[in-house]
């Protein structure tokens, strides 16, 4: 990557920095905290931009431009690497982006909601950024459990019953989910000898057939992990209840946390288990598809199910990932590289909606969704007879402005046009529908029918539970006060969906992009030989052992 090879330790070095100076300043300077804040996740999107287009490049004979940043400078596999190809740098800008939305939101009010707000806020994308960034499982350790711990206390943020309940599950939950880790990451290593990714895809087509079953074993329980991560079905029940039950802003950032298990399953699945690993190749493929699926028919029916909108959210980021998961499990290129379009749009629009709901429920009444749900069971719908000569309401510009866009979210989310989420599920029902080597008359496969089906069926039951919670909130005469908005909250959200509009407008161009990316990731051989043989990489037998 040439002149911005150093840019690429900035994106943990920026918050780890501005997170530990923060805890050195008085909590009573929160604007100075707010503003160093700010200032490092604008730097960090920049940082974030600048290795996106520096890794969306192909030298001669790969499929795409690797960066490795060696820490200390020793080679891999015996050091520390960093490294930055399409697919970590998609996910540094879109968790850029986040935080830039959250962050701004969070300097209304809800960073005086309690201590250490964007101190722990700075190092969550220290964690977060780390792990896209990191080469070997152990620092993939390190730096989730750095984001889970700073998690634990962005979750309680603001303090309350249902904030703490919700937390304390989350912890525990989270806890359990670091021990199956370490078990696999264990198994791994006593069977290869090594922890680096790159050397793992080597060594593991050379394993020995006694000890498969248990690298095998390793392999699933640190599957377990990060699928618990990613709020895999039947151990999802946590996240709805968390995810709602957080701040605003908190909420809003931790759209992109379930994305990590998604990211680590596609980066560790297709690395390890590729075509060309030998007797483990796709191993594990099938499950995936199935628990994928799954994942999406149980988050559809909690969309379904739902009362109100923060549990909706909740279930929404349960499709969303179920959604990819199980695009990942076809193991075809096309299918991914649409996938990768889908994830970027739905966590784009799940942020902006989490950020909606607090704006749109705080002129309601505690509880209005259920006595909602509670009036159409029972039938009590008279009307008044003042009310009975009025026809339509009349809507404020503020309500209007937060109905226009929960209308942007509620399009993406059911993937309706014009907007992004629509092109998303397009692509991938193209490519289900157009496999490679596929010729007209050859029939489909079931799995493939399955998905198509399940993408087309939690489109509908989203738009059907987003159509009447936006009756709920913005159209039946419930009484209710309009609510006061501030630029500093409504701005985040539209920021949002105008990424999702640029999305839709740019699709070509981003298209590209996820396809290249899911290219260079099924292109194993050119991030294990970058990693392998770094420039300027030493004979580690030359140097001495610290």
């Amino acid at each position: 990557m040439g002149r911005i090879d150093h840019l690429m330790i900035l994106p943990i070095v920026l918050p780890m920095v501005a997170g530990a100076v923060m805890l050195l300043i008085n909590e009573r300077h929160r604007i100075m905290k707010g503003a160093i804040d700010l200032g490092s996740v604008l730097a960090l999107l920049g940082v974030a931009i600048a290795l996106l287009k520096a890794s969306d490049a192909a030298p001669a004979g790969m499929a795409s431009e690797v960066g490795v940043y060696r820490l200390g400078d020793w080679p891999a596999p015996f050091g520390i690497v960093l490294v930055v190809d399409r697919l970590s740098a998609l996910m540094l800008v879109l968790t850029s982006l986040l935080a830039l939305a959250s962050a701004v939101f969070s300097l209304a009010r809800w960073h005086r909601a309690g201590a250490h707000f964007h101190s722990l806020f700075q190092f969550l994308l220290m964690g977060l950024n780390g792990a896209f960034l990191t080469g070997d499982l152990f620092n993939l350790f390190v730096f989730f459990e750095l984001l889970l711990a700073a998690s634990y206390g962005l979750v309680l943020h603001g303090s309350g019953v249902a904030r703490v309940r919700a937390g304390l599950h989350y912890i525990a939950v989270n806890l359990s989910a670091s021990l199956l880790f370490l078990i696999g990451v264990s198994l791994i290593y006593g069977v290869t000898g090594t922890l680096n990714m790159a050397d793992l895809a080597v060594r593991i087509p050379e394993v020995q057939p006694g000890d498969r079953a248990l690298l095998e074993a390793g392999a699933a329980i640190l599957g377990i992990a990060f699928l618990v991560k990613a709020g895999m079905w039947p151990l999802s029940f946590w996240l709805p209840t968390t995810y709602s039950a957080a701040a605003a802003p908190v909420a809003a950032i931790f759209a992109i946390m379930s994305k990590v298990g998604v990211y680590v399953i596609l980066r560790l699945w297709l690395l390890f288990f590729g075509a060309d690993s030998g007797v483990s190749a796709e191993f594990g493929g099938s499950l995936l598809l199935s628990i994928g699926m799954a994942t999406m028919i149980f988050g559809a029916i909690g969309v379904l199910a739902s009362q109100d909108m923060g549990r909706l959210a909740g279930f929404s980021v349960l499709v969303s990932s179920g959604t990819v998961l199980a695009a990942i499990a076809t193991d075809q290129v096309g299918v991914i590289g649409s996938a990768l379009f889908y994830l970027v749009s739905s966590t784009l629009a799940i942020s902006a909606f989490f950020l909606l709901i607090e704006l749109v429920e705080r002129g309601r009444d505690p509880g209005a969704d259920v006595l909602a749900v509670t009036r159409e069971a029972y039938g009590d719908d008279e009307e008044d007879p003042l009310m009975a000569d009025e026809i339509g309401i009349a809507i404020p510009a503020t309500m209007a402005v937060l109905g226009l866009c929960f209308i942007g979210c509620a399009l993406v989310l059911a993937g309706l046009p014009p907007l992004s989420g629509f092109i998303a599920k397009f692509a991938v029902l193209t490519e289900l529908l157009n496999p490679p080597g596929h010729e007209a008359g050859d029939s489909l496969p079931v799995t493939a029918w399955a998905l198509l089906v399940l993408l087309i069926l939690t489109g509908l039951m989203t738009l059907i539970a987003m159509t009447r919670a936006g009756i709920r909130a913005f159209w039946m005469p419930l009484e209710r006060s309009v609510p006061r908005v501030r630029l500093i909250e409504i701005a985040p959200v539209i920021v949002l969906l105008l990424a999702c509009m640029t999305l839709t407008a740019q699709a070509e161009a981003a298209m590209r992009y996820m396809q290249a990316a899911a290219g260079a990731i099924h292109a194993r051989q050119d991030y294990v030989h970058s990693v392998l043989t770094a420039p300027g990489a030493e004979d580690v037998s030359s140097r001495s052992r610290p």
